[in-house]
């Protein structure tokens, strides 16, 4: 970490909530903090909070609000192209001034490799995944043919629960015509991100899309790409690594997700969630870190923030 403190400083100093003087109390989502700031924007809050299973844990990350904040801004500009993003501004390296859109309540997942919730789907005998078919004989890991889109409702409270495409449509939580765009913009979301993680060494192997609208055109909001909302692995020697079959290298939660489990816990009734010891609290940094070097090329330089809640009201007021 940046010299200038010390890691018990960023491990107490971590952002786990807020509360600016003056505004409404945010919608707390797993990680983002979002204040309505007027009619057309939004200041969005990346904290330092880290779920997995649907759960929050009860540590924090140090600077993984910055980190993912900074990624998604970077990420963002590889695809403006492609679908309008909602960014107005980055004026802090934890926060994001973002148009107010009116969200699409499905997370739209594609998946290029049989792993994760796909894989222990798979494992289980089963061979639908939200509609789509899946091959026989796969093994874990393996490249799909084409990447299949995955998508799941999103819910307020709880677990997100998978759903078909067919079912989207028929119980009309999106129109037809509006669902064939958000299918083709996610698929060439997808060949972007692949791309840009090829040219740093990396497969993205799966990811999350969260779009909405914004007078009335399609727009990409909440984040892209980044290690929250994406699964990358190594490039060098994934092919070896998958003939002998051995596990793949990866950056993504899937690491927190398999700590879990090693201390028996998967968000299932009668499971106590476990404490992140310090140890591994600074482990999961120094992965997220390496993911954002990686990716942009750049190195991450932590800011430790001391007074998020002042800092916040000075922003907003910018722009309220």
């Amino acid at each position: 970490m940046n010299t200038d403190f010390s890691t018990r400083e960023a491990l107490d100093n971590c952002i786990v909530a807020t509360e600016v003087p003056g505004l409404k109390a945010p919608y707390k989502g797993k990680v983002r903090e979002v204040y309505d700031l007027n009619e057309n924007s939004l200041g969005i809050v990346v904290t330092d909070r880290i779920s997995a299973f649907d759960y929050i844990m009860r540590q924090a990350i140090p600077f993984k609000g910055q980190i993912l904040n900074q990624l998604a801004k970077f990420s963002f500009d590889t695809v403006k192209d492609i679908v309008p993003t909602h960014i107005i501004d980055v004026p802090h390296p934890n926060v994001t001034i973002a148009k107010k859109c009116e969200p699409i309540p499905i997370e739209i997942v594609v998946r290029g490799y049989l792993t994760g919730h796909a894989w222990r789907t798979y494992k289980s005998g089963l061979r639908e995944l939200c509609g789509v078919t899946l091959p026989e004989g796969m093994v874990e890991h393996q490249k799909f043919p084409e990447p299949i889109l995955t998508p799941a409702t999103k819910a307020t409270e709880g677990h997100d629960e998978d759903i078909s495409e067919a079912e989207i449509l028929e119980r009309g939580i999106v129109e037809k015509s509006l669902w064939n765009e958000i299918r083709e913009t996610a698929f060439k979301l997808f060949e972007r991100g692949t791309e840009v993680a090829a040219k740093q060494g990396l497969i993205l192997v799966d990811t999350k899309y969260e779009m909405g609208l914004y007078n009335g055109s399609l727009t990409l909001i909440d984040e892209v790409h980044t290690t929250d909302s994406s699964r990358y692995f190594y490039l060098d020697g994934y092919e070896d690594r998958q003939a002998k079959g051995e596990s793949q290298k990866q950056l993504s939660k899937e690491f927190l997700r398999e700590w879990l489990m090693a201390n028996k816990f998967q968000g299932l009734d009668g499971q106590t969630l476990p404490d992140l010891p310090d140890e591994f609290r600074i482990e999961v940094y120094n992965r997220y870190a390496e993911l954002f070097e990686m990716l942009t090329g750049s190195a991450f330089k932590p800011h430790l923030e001391t007074d998020i809640n002042s800092t916040l009201s000075e922003i907003f007021q910018k722009f309220n």
